[in-house]
This record gives structure tokens, C-alpha cells and sequence, in this order.
């Protein structure tokens, strides 16, 4: 009981903070309280550690630059405050993998939970350090050139920043596992869980065109209008992505353990 609530008043106030910060929306809060909270009561400070990593990275890159990437937030579906959804589709499929290991403790978990959280680091560093390359996005499936802010277009820099992600989670969470393994499980789940984001949002995702602009966006909402749906599969949105390509992060990152520990 003492981890739970430890657990509970710790990510209370982190939560509770990130609110006030508008870093999370009232329904963001109190996901973020659920997940943070039995992920240290289940795993202690092994699991937590990298969770607060990724949270804090990201929430300080969102405010990075952020007068230049305000036109590419306006084509998101979500931007801002991270709500409920936003929140369990980077940090749900992780609870879940915690919850299994304690209730079948193995080391592959742990690893598996490290590609997750590298994966869902990468992909918010390649957004939020890529949205301000100068140079335009390709496309991940054809190589041609796509405006900024197209879901599946990728660029040098957001590559470099998914690898420099991807890595930081290896290095938080190396110390609580063998070394190597770590920073493989990350780097491997990290860069393949982000690339899988952007090949997922080039080919599944719900995409729209503003009737006005003629821009191609994810929200429903554009210039006033209410969008056109032109690809993808309906109701698979970029929360359904991100929750997609942290599980094959989570894979990739308990494959990578699993080849790499007798070597270790």
C-alpha cells in the first residue's frame, strides 16, 4: 500500500503541475496520475525513471521554437495540452507491460517497456525538433517532397533528434539494467517504433484536406470548415498510431534483449 500511494502523491504532483503549465488538459492530469501511479507502485523507480524522462523532454521541446512550429500545430488533430488520449497512447501499452511483468516476472518486460518509452521519446523528438527544419519533409514511402507537417513525411533533422531520443532512454534507463542490452533495447525499439509512426501515418492514419486551403491535415476542423476524409482507415487517428508503434517499439526492444543478453 505504501508504494501506491507514494506512487499516487508523486504523480499527483507532477500531473498536478503539468496542469497548471497547461502541459496536460484536466482529463491529461488525471490519465497521467493513473498510468504514472501504478507503473511505480508495480515496477518502482526501474520503470518510473525513463516514463520521466520521455514526460519531461517532451513537455519542455513542446515549448521549443514554438512560435515557429504554430502553423504546422494547426493541421495536428491534437495540439497543446496532451488529454487522456494522447497520454494512454504513449503511456498505456507500457502500464500494460508492467502489469504483466508483476504479475509474470521476466527481464524481457523490463526491455520490452524500454523500447516502448524510446519509441514514443523518438517519435516526439523527431516532431518536435523536425517541425523546425528548414528544409522540407519527404515522404517515408515514395522519397518525394511533402509539405511540412504531412503525416509520414520525414526529415534529416527529425531523423538525428528520433536517434538522439531514442538514445537518452537507453542512457536513464541503463543504470537499472545491463548496459548494453539497455541502450540496444532503446535504440533499436526508439528508431524502428518512430519509423514505424511515420509509415503508419502515411498509410492508415485518418487524413483530411481543408475544403478552403486545400492543405492535408489530421484535424477535422480547418480554416473554420469542417475537413474533407481523403485516406486512411476511419477512427484510426494519431492516438491509434502512437499507441501502435510503441507496442512495436516494446517488440523490437524485448527482441533486441533477448538476441544481445548472452553476449552481455
Amino acid at each position: 500500500m505504501l508504494d501506491w500511494l507514494s506512487g499516487l502523491i508523486g504523480s499527483a504532483a507532477i500531473a498536478g503541475f503539468a496542469h497548471r503549465k497547461r502541459a496536460l488538459s484536466r482529463s491529461g492530469a488525471i490519465a497521467a496520475v493513473g498510468v504514472g501511479t501504478a507503473i511505480y507502485a508495480l515496477g518502482g523507480a526501474a520503470w518510473c525513471v525513463p516514463l520521466l524522462a520521455f514526460f519531461i523532454s517532451s513537455t519542455l521541446l513542446s515549448r521549443w521554437r514554438r512560435r515557429q512550429k504554430a502553423h504546422l500545430e494547426q493541421m495536428y488533430e491534437k495540439s497543446g495540452c496532451r488529454d487522456a488520449g494522447q497520454v494512454l497512447a504513449n503511456g498505456g501499452i507500457g502500464a500494460l507491460v508492467c502489469m504483466a511483468h508483476a504479475l509474470q516476472p521476466q527481464p524481457l518486460w523490463w526491455f520490452a517497456y524500454v523500447g516502448i518509452i524510446a519509441a514514443v521519446n523518438a517519435d516526439t523528438w523527431a516532431t518536435e525538433i523536425g517541425g523546425t527544419s528548414r528544409k522540407p519533409p519527404r515522404s517515408i514511402l515514395s522519397g518525394k517532397v511533402v509539405p511540412a507537417g504531412t503525416s509520414g513525411g520525414v526529415t534529416a533533422r527529425g531523423l538525428m533528434a528520433a536517434a538522439a531520443g531514442a538514445l537518452w532512454i537507453g542512457i536513464v534507463a541503463a543504470p537499472f539494467g545491463a548496459y548494453p542490452v539497455a541502450i540496444a533495447a532503446a535504440f533499436g525499439g526508439g528508431l524502428i517504433g518512430a519509423a514505424s509512426d511515420s509509415l503508419l501515418g502515411a498509410t492508415v492514419q485518418r487524413m483530411n484536406v481543408c475544403v478552403r486551403c486545400g492543405r492535408e491535415i489530421e484535424a477535422p476542423v480547418h480554416c473554420g470548415e469542417r475537413a474533407r476524409p481523403i485516406r486512411g482507415v476511419k477512427g484510426f487517428n494519431n492516438d491509434a498510431v502512437n499507441a501502435l508503434s510503441s507496442a512495436v517499439g516494446g517488440m523490437v526492444g524485448a527482441l533486441s534483449a533477448a538476441l544481445l543478453a548472452p553476449f552481455a
